[in-house]
C-alpha cells in the first residue's frame, strides 16, 4: 500500500523488450536505499516488484498487461518517473490509501499557470468519472491528489510548486498520458450497492 507521497524523481536507465513483456532498469537512489529482491516499489503509481538492486538502480519485469493499461509502455531511456516505496505499518498516511493498481489512463488536455500554482485539466478514459468527485482524492501519475472539479469527462487538478519541482507532473506536456488510480473506496462502495462496472443495476 502506497500514500502518493512521491520520495524521488527517477530516471528510466534502460529498457529491454522480453516479447511478452519488459524489463526496466531504472535509477532512485532513495528508494533503493533499502531495498531488496521480492520488494514493491510503485513507478508512476504502478507497483512493480524489484528483481535486483545495485548502485542505487533497480531492475523490474513489466508484464504485457501492465503495459497495456498503464503508460509504462510508453516509457524510454532518459524518461523521468516518480518512486515511492510502499508505507511503513504504523508510519504516517500523509495522502491517501493508493493500491499501485492503475484504473486507466488519461491525457493531459490543459495546462493553465498562476503565480503561485498551476491548474492542470486532465482528460479521463471511458467508465472512470462515476468515481472522481469534486474534493475527493485521485492518483495521477502515483501523486496524491485532490480533485478541484469533475466533469463528465475530465477534471482538473490544482499543482503547488513542491509538485511541479518534484514529479512527472512538473514536465509532462498536453497530449501526455498519465496513470490514474481514483480512490478504491468508491469502487467498494459501488459493488456494496450493486452495480455492475458500467454502471448497471445487478
Amino acid at each position: 500500500m502506497f500514500t502518493g507521497i512521491v520520495e524521488e524523481l527517477g530516471e528510466v536507465v534502460a529498457v529491454e523488450d522480453l516479447g511478452d513483456a519488459s524489463r526496466f532498469r531504472l535509477r532512485g537512489p532513495v528508494v533503493t536505499e533499502d531495498a531488496k529482491h521480492g520488494d514493491s516499489i510503485a513507478v508512476n503509481g504502478v507497483c512493480l516488484t524489484v528483481v535486483e538492486t545495485a548502485d542505487g538502480e533497480f531492475t523490474a519485469d513489466v508484464m504485457a498487461e501492465t503495459l497495456k493499461r498503464s503508460s509504462l509502455g510508453a516509457l524510454e531511456k532518459g524518461s523521468r518517473v516518480n518512486l515511492e516505496r510502499p508505507m511503513a505499518l504504523g508510519g504516517r498516511l500523509g495522502g491517501h490509501l493508493v493500491q499501485g493498481h492503475v484504473d486507466g489512463t488519461g491525457t493531459i488536455a490543459e495546462r493553465s499557470p498562476g503565480e503561485h500554482w498551476e491548474i492542470v485539466k486532465v482528460a479521463l478514459p471511458d467508465g472512470l468519472a462515476r468515481y472522481v468527485v469534486e474534493k475527493g482524492s485521485i492518483a495521477v501519475d502515483g501523486v496524491s491528489l485532490t480533485v478541484v472539479e469533475a466533469g463528465d469527462d475530465y477534471f482538473t487538478i490544482s499543482l503547488i510548486p513542491t509538485t511541479l519541482d518534484l514529479t512527472t507532473l512538473g514536465i509532462k506536456k498536453v497530449g501526455d498520458p498519465v496513470n490514474l488510480e481514483v480512490d478504491v473506496l468508491a469502487k467498494y462502495v459501488e459493488r456494496l450497492l450493486g452495480k455492475d462496472t458500467d454502471g448497471g443495476a445487478r
